[in-house]
């Protein structure tokens, strides 16, 4: 959903079609299109999106784009309803992810999943101490040592693994001095990671995948993964989800991450800010879109204009009978140009309208190089003309696009 001011509804009331309104609402009508061909239009009237009392779908973005201006005309009920405000405030909009299992998406676990108990044995308290100081970046360009009494392979081998699992973000190797071999912790920021990189452990018991509950408030999910992104010094594209959320609101989804510790995700909750993450658990697959089953939405409405009788009445009825299923105000565009009539070219294969309509000088403050691309197409026609007052990367992702 796009993200907006605060919005007036109303709910569950009765609506009549604008021509039985006539006489009530006289300087407000409906849009409809003229498809009849051999009707003529009166003398000077414009035929660029002008309503017949002469306002544009611009004049109407200035009083607000309504439900009556693109046809959201009538209610399944015939009872009287109440209006109120809707999402005054982020966090009158609360929505629950419900997974492919039909279950809804809490973050009620903070907690890590249990390693194997053998990687935990092989470290002392004080070398754990030590590691732990290294991995809250205390010293990026320290590192520890570790001498294995009684050394074989075998016991190296535990000491990396058990390094690497309990202390996320630690890199291992093993060096030689004095005749001993040494097992070297430092950190993957520090300058000998930089120099010697090398791959994170990874149990082949553990799912590659670590899923995990994602809660954000008054954020979109992209915006929530690019700030996860940046803390982990990952690609974004290494996540993946069933569906985006809305910003202005509280919004619980499920995320997964490839070969990312639980442990590493829970530490970013001492520094996140509007975001938690939990209920950490691995698998062996991604996220795909479109997986999840839906959305449980928890919405407040304030300032209500109606009585008790009527808001019972709108909400029995919305509990038993539902309601019309209109496309949001937002699909409609919120510039003087209209997305539908853009929309609507693109289905008619009519591509010079679409050009027309996307390149139309708009009202309002503009970059200077969309003024002058708009003022050259009006002025030539020319797509090419147009497209030389692009700066090249605008101009690259409109042709890509």
């Amino acid at each position: 959903m796009a993200e907006s001011e605060p919005v007036l509804v109303q709910v569950g009331e009765k609506r009549g079609c604008p021509e039985d309104e006539e006489k009530d609402t006289p300087s407000k009508k409906p849009r409809v299109e003229n498809n009849h061909q051999d009707e003529e239009e009166p003398e000077g009237e414009a035929d660029d999106g002008e309503e017949e009392n002469g306002e544009t779908f611009a004049d109407m973005m200035k009083h607000g784009l309504t439900e009556l201006d693109v046809g959201i005309l009538k209610y399944v009920s015939d009872h009287e309803g109440f209006s109120g405000i809707l999402k005054e405030r982020y966090s009158d909009f609360v929505v629950h992810e419900i997974n492919k299992q039909g279950k809804i998406v809490h973050l009620d676990d903070l907690s890590i999943p249990a390693e194997l108990p053998e990687e935990t044995e092989v470290l002392t308290e004080e070398q754990k101490k030590q590691l732990g100081e290294l991995q809250l970046f205390r010293n990026k360009e320290g590192n520890v040592s570790i001498e294995v009494i009684d050394d074989t392979k075998e016991k190296r081998t535990l000491v990396h693994k058990a390094i690497k699992t309990q202390f996320p973000g630690l890199e291992t190797k093993t060096e030689e001095k004095d005749g001993r071999k040494l097992i070297v912790a430092y950190h993957t920021a520090g300058k000998k990671a930089l120099a010697a990189p090398r791959k994170h452990f990874w149990p082949k018991n553990r799912g590659s995948f670590c899923h995990f509950v994602l809660y954000k408030e008054n954020k979109d999910t992209m915006d929530a993964i690019n700030v996860l992104s940046k803390f982990l010094r990952l690609r974004p594209n290494m996540f993946s989800y069933m569906g985006t959320k809305d910003k202005r609101a509280i919004t619980v989804q499920e995320i997964a991450v490839l070969k990312i510790t639980a442990e590493r995700l829970a530490h970013l909750n001492k520094c996140l800010m509007n975001l938690k993450v939990g209920n950490f658990c691995y698998k062996n697959h991604p996220l795909k879109l479109g997986e999840l089953q839906g959305n449980h939405f928890t919405v407040v409405i304030r300032n209500i204009s109606g009585t008790d009788e009527q808001v019972h009445k709108a909400l029995t009825s919305l509990r038993q009978t539902g309601f019309i299923n209109y496309y949001g105000m937002q699909r409609f565009g919120t510039t003087a140009v209209p997305t539908y009539q853009v929309g609507r070219a693109i289905l008619k294969n009519d591509w010079n309208e679409v050009v027309d309509l996307i390149l139309k000088p708009r009202p309002g403050a503009e970059k200077e190089f969309l003024v002058r691309c708009r003022e050259e197409w009006a002025k030539t026609q020319d797509p090419e003309a147009s497209l030389k007052k692009l700066p090249n990367k605008p101009r690259y992702l409109l042709v890509v696009a």
